[in-house]
Formats: structure tokens, sequence, C-alpha cells
């Protein structure tokens, strides 16, 4: 017997309770660099009561994970309790979701195509699809993966009757209304539960990463995750940029591409990921440079979730990157961004030549203007 054979053998080490409980599930479990979610194969997921799938992307960090799941035509998921913060984002199709207070009162909403909601912790909810004709297909984020590993005890996770109180948050915050929250540019935040459609919610402009972009960060049921939407204009692309893993990213609109690579690498012959809505994907772990292009006709804007937000750093590595606000600052500066004027002069080339291969024109070079290229 070989040393491997004998340590997976051994029931007292390197025992992983979170990978062991969706081994049980019995539904796809799909892993990669990027998965198009409207276009994967689902099974049946009894818990959930529905079709779905776990969704394991290469660069997801060790807190968080992905699945998809699918209701059919009036169909509904079983009510659902866990002691991870999940957070859902509808892919396809039409649905509601309804919540019950700890008093027993029951808010309920319907949401639609790039609505995205936050499920207070350990909350009693349920999905449902109210189409007769249509599916509804939702992705979702969650903390399962370091919650199960540390209690690793299935039952108190998924049957523990405590309550979180202060994390339903405000009546409005379930109607799609909120609060701006001030910060700094890149840092505002907007605090509610439902946020009805990503596509059109009004960004302020976050001009430090480049090409007129705009973001804003999300608080979604006093949660401790890391959201924000980000958006980039037609013909443009974002600076380089790099942080620790467990960005998980959904397309929302627009076409492209990103590039990643590690620091020494050349960063037009490592991983290039074409992306479209429905596409889920996450820069790996190294810290691995990342850079997002916009290829399409139309202003592109993805969704990243994962854990340690802004108003909840948690992580130590987040929170010194907060305090010296190293996420926008200049590599050459002790930071994480590549300047425009930094990068490596074939990125815009083979920008543009991507676009023309998209039908599409750069606008990137009256941006260069103003850093000298």
């Amino acid at each position: 017997m070989s040393d491997e054979d004998t340590l997976e053998s051994v029931s007292h080490f390197l025992v992983d309770p979170y990978g062991d409980f969706i081994k049980s599930e019995n539904v796809p479990i799909i892993e990669g660099y990027s998965v198009d979610c409207l276009d994967i194969e689902l099974g049946h997921w009894d818990r959930m009561g529905v079709d779905g799938a776990y969704v394991l992307l290469t660069g997801r960090g060790d807190y968080c994970d992905g699945y998809v799941v699918e209701m059919g035509p009036g169909g509904q998921t079983k009510p659902q309790r866990h002691l991870y913060d999940a957070v859902y984002y509808c892919l396809a199709g039409r649905g509601a979701c309804a919540i019950e207070t700890p008093e027993g009162r029951k808010y309920s909403f319907e949401f639609g195509p790039h609505a995205t909601f936050g499920i207070p912790l350990n909350a009693h909810y349920q999905l449902f699809n109210g189409s007769g004709s249509e599916p509804c297909r939702l992705g979702a984020v969650t903390t399962a993966p370091i919650v199960l590993n540390f209690f690793h005890n299935v039952n108190f996770v998924f049957d523990n009757d405590f309550v979180f109180p202060e994390r339903f948050g405000k009546e409005h915050h379930y109607q799609g209304e909120g609060e701006f929250l001030p910060v700094r540019p890149g840092r505002h935040q907007w605090e509610t539960n439902l946020v009805p459609d990503l596509t059109s919610f009004e960004l302020p402009e976050w001009k430090e990463r480049g090409a007129g972009g705009k973001n804003i960060m999300f608080t979604l049921a006093d949660s401790p995750m890391h959201l924000h939407i980000s958006e980039f204009g037609v013909g443009t692309y974002k600076k380089g940029h790099r942080h620790n893993a467990g960005a998980n990213i959904f397309l929302v609109s627009g076409s492209g591409y990103s590039l990643l690579w590690q620091e020494g690498d050349d960063p037009l012959d490592t991983v290039k990921v074409d992306w479209k809505p429905g596409v889920f994907f996450a820069p790996p772990d190294g810290p691995t440079y990342h850079q997002h292009f916009n290829t399409s006709a139309e202003p592109a804007r993805y969704y990243v979730l994962g854990l340690s937000g802004s108003r909840y750093p948690v992580l130590p590595s987040r929170m010194r990157q907060e305090r010296f606000r190293v996420t926008d600052r200049s590599v050459k500066e002790g930071g994480n961004q590549i300047e425009y004027q930094d990068e490596d002069p074939r990125i815009l080339e083979r920008f543009e030549a991507e676009c023309l291969k998209a039908g599409s024109q750069s606008k990137m070079r009256e941006f260069l203007k103003q850093y000298g290229r």
C-alpha cells in the first residue's frame, strides 16, 4: 500500500467535512477556471428539492463555494435554513423568495433576471418559480466550506435554533430599496437585502481602476461577505490588479475576456477566460494578476462575491489592504495595481485585435493619452 493510500484510509488525518458533505448530496460537482452556469448539467438535489450542481472554481479560495439551482415551471425548493451566509444571483427566469423572521413574520419578494439577494443568517426561507412555462435558474455563493469545516457537524449547521435578529434588516430592504453609505470611490456601499436588477443599478464612478469605470459595494443582510458590482465602458479595459483568491465572479452584461497571470509570467501567454452573461469564474491564488476587457457593443458589468467585505473585513489581509489602500495603489508604490503606463504594450495591441474580431472598436487610446501613451 502506498503512502497516499495509507493517508486516505486514515480517518483522523486530513479530514474534509465540507468535501465529504457535498459528495454525500449526490449532485454534480463541476470544477474549472470558468463555468457557463447557463449551460451545465444539473442533477436532482434532494435537500433542495430541485435540480442543482455545485460549482467549485479553481480560484474560489478557502472560504466560499458556489452552486446552481433550477426550479422547473411552477416549482419550488424545500424550506431551507443554514448557519452559513448565502447570496443568490438570478441567472434566468423569474421567481420569488419567502423569508421568515424569528417572530414568525414573513417577508416575500419577487425577483427577475440579474437580481441579487441575501439570505439573513440562519433564517427559514424558500424559493419559488411562479412561471408555469419557464424554468428559473439561480447561482449562489456561500460561506459553507469554512462553516462546515469549522464545526464539522451537519446537524448544528442545518438544524440550529439560534436566531440573528440584526441580520433581517429593515422592511423596505425586501422591496429593493436601501441606503447609500458613502466611503470613497470604489468603497461606497449600498445596504439592502434585494437588488432587483444589477444591469440598471446606478453606480458611482471609480476612476482609480481606469477607463471611466464605476463600482459599488453591497451589504446584503448585514453579511460579512464581500460583494461588489463593477462596470466599464464600451471598447475599454480595466487596469491589471491582484488580490488573494476568493473573488467569485458572475458576468452580468457585455462580453469580452480576462487575462490571468502570476508575477514574472507573460500576461498574454497564460490563462485567458472568455466571458459572456452567465459565465462564472475566479482568479486563482498567488496572488494572481488579472485584467478585464470589454469587447462588446455595450457596457460590461461583473458581480464579485467572496468573504471579508468592506463593513466586516473579517480577514487580517483585508484589514491591512483597506487600512493602507493597497488595492488601488501602483505596484511600484507597494500596491496591487498595474498602472496603464506600466503595462505590457502588447496588452493594448491584443485588445484592439480582439475588438476587431468581435466587430467593435477600441476606445482605449483616448484614455491612455492622459498616461503618456
